[in-house]
């Protein structure tokens, strides 16, 4: 089975990569992993965030980018 890279990257430009990855069956669960993790990273910030984004990079087992999964929140009062 294929190993997949999950690097993740907020609004501020913090970088951590996935230096030792996951191996699942096939892209469409390496989409899925990218798309859950990101709910509870987002979840710790969201509360007192006037605005928020975190992105996933996925990557194949080759290292090359295949998927960018991103998270975005904005809020703003109108009234």
């Amino acid at each position: 089975m294929p190993v997949y890279y999950f690097d993740i990257e907020d609004e501020h430009g913090a970088f951590q990569p996935d230096s030792v990855g996951q191996t699942l069956g096939d892209r469409k669960a390496a989409r899925r992993e990218a798309i859950t993790s990101l709910l509870p990273m987002a979840a710790d910030a969201l509360p007192n965030a006037e605005g928020y984004a975190i992105k996933v990079t996925v990557r194949d087992d080759n290292r090359r980018a295949i998927l960018f999964a991103t998270l975005c929140l904005d809020t703003r009062w109108i009234a």
